[in-house]
């Protein structure tokens, strides 16, 4: 490389520095106000159930609910940001569950069982997503397209692999990362069992995800690609790699889900799942992030999953019939791309 070559490519790394680190300031302007409106509702529902929402116990029991649409979120979020989507992901957590029951069911051995189906559960879903994104970067396919085909496919593939019938799973150590705790000398202290196990994977895959997006030079170039992607290009940039990551990224994330929902439930189900993409693309969008792309957070992804957990279970309280629930989910979805939108046409008028 010459002189003149290495000035321009350090010249460009320095811009897209500077315009990744205008996003991460709008993102966290963003971030506040969701986390303001968080406490606001919170004071609401707590005042409206005489202090029994912010209980400790129906706390943990919000987190716990929302786990797994949180850890799926974030993979969907480097996806939208990137301005793409992916549609396979409810699918992809009833393959990738019932292939670690098959193989817990095959690996009577407890710590060898565990090891080999995690190692399947992030391997299958990590190439689902390679297949979903190949087409998209490679031939230029919609997203759109891609994700929905791998959702028919992924869900028939686990309805042949089991025969339509869920698989038990008798192993111990698989079990208790859905539905064991620790830290329970903390827990006592607040009057429960512990801290649950899948809220602490969800708040490790939060942050690590929150800090490769914001920290690192691979989340510099989310964002580049996801506000110009030709632009990126012409910057240097390996569109390619990126974009075929994120997508592997989302469909390992879619493995580490289902190893907690199938830990949780004590099987593998091809019938788990269904609808978890729609819950995503709702806490990805009500927590800021663009379906345009080139705009977004883990953060707010985030809130977004816990409003959406909060809003799920107050309508448990008052006993509103899961139907119901279905459409108040689609008005929020609605209402969140709409004032998006909003914003949009009123920051370019």
């Amino acid at each position: 490389m010459t002189a003149g070559e290495s000035v321009a490519a350090q010249a460009v790394e320095t811009q897209t520095q500077k315009a990744a680190a205008k996003k991460q300031r709008a993102a966290l302007l963003r971030t506040v106000g969701l986390f303001i409106f968080l406490v606001i509702v919170l004071a609401v529902l707590n005042r409206a159930t005489h202090g029994n929402f912010l209980a400790p116990g129906n706390v943990l029991n919000v987190l716990r609910q929302i786990a797994v649409n949180a850890i799926i979120a974030v993979g969907q979020t480097l996806v939208i940001i990137t301005a793409g989507i992916d549609l396979s992901v409810g699918s992809l957590i009833a393959l990738t569950g019932v292939l670690m029951a098959g193989t817990l069911a095959s690996h009577p051995s407890v710590a060898v069982g565990l090891l080999l189906a995690v190692l399947v559960g992030l391997s299958a879903g990590g190439f689902a997503g390679f297949i979903n994104g190949l087409p998209v970067v490679r031939f230029g396919l919609p997203p759109f397209i891609t994700t929905l085909a791998m959702m028919l496919m992924a869900r028939g593939l686990a309805f042949m692999y089991t025969n339509g019938q869920p698989i038990e799973i008798d192993n111990h150590a698989f079990n208790s990362i859905g539905n064991g705790f620790m830290f329970p000398s903390l827990g006592h202290l607040i009057g429960i069992p512990g801290i649950p196990t899948q809220i602490l994977v969800m708040l490790a895959v939060v942050l690590v995800g929150g800090y490769v997006l914001t920290q690192t030079r691979f989340g510099r170039y989310v964002y580049a690609i996801g506000g110009n992607e030709e632009a990126a290009r012409l910057s240097g940039i390996n569109v390619f790699g990126v974009k075929l990551s994120v997508y592997i990224i989302a469909g390992a994330l879619a493995g580490l889900s289902s190893l907690l929902l199938a830990g949780h439930l004590n099987s593998g189900s091809p019938q788990s799942g269904v609808g978890y993409e729609l819950q995503s693309i709702a806490a990805v969008v009500v927590g800021g992030t663009s379906l345009m792309g080139g705009r977004g957070s883990i953060s707010g992804t985030f809130i977004g999953a816990l409003l959406i957990g909060m809003l799920y279970n107050l309508m448990n309280l008052l006993s509103i019939q899961s139907y119901a629930q279905e459409v108040v989910l689609g008005a929020v979805i609605l209402i969140a791309v709409l004032l998006d939108q909003l914003r949009r046409q009123y920051l370019t008028t």
